[in-house]
This record gives C-alpha cells, structure tokens and sequence, in this order.
C-alpha cells in the first residue's frame, strides 16, 4: 500500500509543476502587457471617454475633474489592468488548453475548443454593443437632467470625476460582456446533461424576469440601460434554447448510429416472434 501511494504522488507532482509552469507564463504575459498598456493609458482612457465627449461637444468648457492628488494616477492603473487582462485572453486560454487537453478524449476536445474560441468572441461583441449604441443613449439621458439655472435657482451641470466615470463604464462592458456569454454557458450546461431545451423552454418566464432583475442590478438606474440589457438577455436565452436543441438532436444521431453499428435497431427489437418455433421441439 505504501508503495501505491508513493507511485499515485509522481502523476500529481507532475500536474502540479505543469500548472505552476503555465500560471507563471500567464502572470508574465499580463504583467508585460500591463507595462505597455500603462504606457497608453492615456489614449485608452480617452476611447473610452469619446462617447461622453461627443454629447459634450456643444459646451465650451467641457471637461472632466478628479478630487485627489493620485486619482488620475490609479485610474490609469486600473486602465492598463483591464486592457492587459482583454489582451491577454487569447494567451491565458491557450495555456489552459494545452494544459486540460492531454486529458481530454478526442470528441471532448472537439466539444470544449469552440467554447474556448467564442468565449473573447461573445465579450467583445457585448462590450462593442454597449459602447457604441448603449452610451450614447445613456449619456444622453443623464445629461438630461442639467439645469440652465436663473431666477433664483443655481445651475446643474455635469462635472464628471475621471475614477467614477471609468467605473460606470467598466462595469457596463463587463455586464454587457458576460451577458453575452449566456448561450455559451447553457449550450455547455446541456452538453454534461445538466439541462435541456424543453427544461429551458418552460423557464422562460423565470428568465425573462431575471433578465430585468440583472439589468436592474448591473446597470445604472435608468430606464435606458436596464432595457438595452434586459432586452439582449432575453434574446440570448432564446438562442440558447436553438443551440441547446442542436446539441441534443446531434446527440440523438449519434446514439442513433452507435446503435445502429452495435446491432441494435429499432426494427430488430419490434419484430414479432414466430411461435412455430417455440412448437417445434414439441
């Protein structure tokens, strides 16, 4: 016995070691992407405030403030980190791919890589959608709310803080972002068993008011963004049932044919039983 556990440590050390080998290379590709983010922070930064630029580019003295001394610093900061991280996907899922493939079997590699590949995919398409159909309209709708002033009552205008506004803004794009990720995420639930299209098709209602429940959660309290995510949840979720439903009817083929190569059609198993045979020993 002791010589068994002895010979089951060296499969585990060598899992390990692989592991601490590939998170090494991730933590160094984000830190190095970090460094040269961090450099361009600025201009990152400014992509993200051109929306918000454009709803102000009627006012004069448009201009955005921060409240302390290293505000603007840690903003940058927390630009570079973010854009490192979104850059660094592609590499970080690869190194976690060459390190759960060896012990995939060959249809369950088929299974996860796409998964793995439309994964960035899906997030970048939720981030493009918030950010160029979803701030504006949001930016607008604040921006509703300021006040000329006179008579007696002082003017509202908007003084955007640098930190607070890219916090809004990240937050959207990760909402938007993983949202998005939703039939990717059932699609997988169905391919373990885990649910079926018929399951998701009765909880439709469910979803559709935890859709809104999200929105509500996630976004900024107005109207705006809490429909324009609520509303694209809804729409995921009915893919997800089409795709889960695809999953399933592959499924069927193939069970269908393992069963036709093992000898085991339906017809073989309906055929009547003549009962001549069980007379002829008689």
């Amino acid at each position: 016995m002791t010589n068994d556990i002895d010979e089951s440590k060296a499969p585990l050390l060598d899992h390990l070691i692989e592991l601490r080998k590939r998170l090494i290379r991730c933590a160094i590709a984000i830190v190095v992407l970090f460094l040269g983010c961090f450099f361009v922070a600025e201009e990152i930064y400014n992509f993200l405030a051109a929306p918000l630029a454009e709803q102000l580019a009627d006012r004069e003295n448009a201009r955005m403030i921060f409240t302390a001394l290293h505000e603007v610093f840690f903003t940058q900061v927390k630009v570079a980190f973010f854009a490192a991280l979104f850059i660094s996907f592609p590499f970080v899922a690869n190194q976690l791919w060459m390190f759960i493939a060896p012990g995939l079997y060959k249809n369950e590699k088929k299974a996860f890589l796409p998964f793995l590949v439309l994964t960035p995919i899906l997030f970048f398409a939720g981030g493009a959608l918030v950010y160029y159909m979803i701030f504006p309209l949001a930016w607008q709708f604040f921006l509703g709310f300021e006040t000329i002033g006179g008579d007696g009552a002082l003017a509202i205008q908007l003084e955007a803080k640098v930190d607070e506004y890219l916090s809004l803004v990240m937050k959207l794009i990760f909402a938007f972002g993983l949202s998005f990720e939703l039939p990717l995420v059932l699609t997988l639930m169905a391919r373990v068993g885990m649910t079926t299209a018929d399951g998701l098709a009765e909880k439709r209602k469910y979803a559709i008011v935890g859709a809104f429940v999200a929105a509500a959660v996630l976004t900024p309290p107005d109207p705006i963004s809490q429909i324009s995510l609520a509303i694209p949840i809804i729409l995921l979720y009915e893919v997800s049932i089409i795709s889960v439903r695809m999953v399933e009817k592959r499924r069927k083929q193939r069970d269908d044919e393992s069963d036709a190569a093992a000898g085991i059609g339906k017809g073989d198993a309906d055929e009547p039983v003549d009962e001549t045979d069980f007379n002829v020993g008689r």
